[in-house]
């Protein structure tokens, strides 16, 4: 065999990880902010949930609400995300077009799914709790998943799922078009996250 072979890596799905800093004061709030929603509506809306509760969307009219907040403080990780990339954008249109939160209990978990008609999407760790279920996404090829040989080992190359440790204060942007789940919560206390997705103003 030459030893100039090499392996061309084609199209691959982004996943951007951050961790936000001053997570821990951002977190009380936004935990405070979340548990007051749920307090005045338990029930929220059925989504990809599986018995755990999705609420429904946050009021983004009001600039100076934690949410909104919580946008401008991780403004420079989705500018960073445009900026891999390498998409024309003007900062002022980038959009939030949808903002919720998640609470999973112990056994909750969330089917796969994508989010469509949007650039990108977002999940921000508020609570996670050690096996609270990690974020696992699979390859949105169809065809790769459907049809394939046996495999000897896992590889970068035959894996058509991967799952991502979260913590505390993690930050994941991805593709909209990826699809995605949540493991299920094996914790005795609440997997808690925010969540939102990116669109571009024509």
């Amino acid at each position: 065999m030459s030893t100039k072979n090499q392996i061309i890596k084609l199209f691959p799905q982004p996943v951007f990880k951050y961790q936000v800093d001053n997570y821990e004061r951002i977190n009380i709030e936004l935990l405070e902010y979340i548990y007051q929603i749920y307090k005045k509506d338990n029930i929220g809306v059925k989504k990809s949930n599986i018995n755990g509760w999705h609420s429904k969307s946050f009021d983004l009219t009001d600039k100076d609400n934690i949410p909104n907040r919580f946008l401008n403080h991780i403004n420079d990780h989705i500018k960073d995300v445009f900026q891999n990339y390498g998409w024309v954008f003007d900062t002022s249109k980038i959009k939030c077009t949808s903002f919720w939160a998640i609470i999973n209990k112990k056994g909750n978990f969330n089917i796969e799914h994508t989010h469509s008609n949007n650039y990108l999407s977002a999940a921000y760790y508020v609570k996670a709790p050690q096996n609270c279920g990690k974020f696992k996404a699979s390859n949105p090829n169809i065809i790769s998943r459907n049809i394939y040989p046996k495999s000897i080992q896992s590889t970068e190359l035959n894996s058509n799922t991967a799952s991502i440790e979260i913590k505390d204060g993690d930050l994941i942007i991805f593709p909209a078009y990826l699809p995605h789940s949540v493991e299920e919560n094996k914790s005795k206390e609440d997997r808690v996250i925010v969540s939102f997705n990116l669109d571009i103003l024509r």
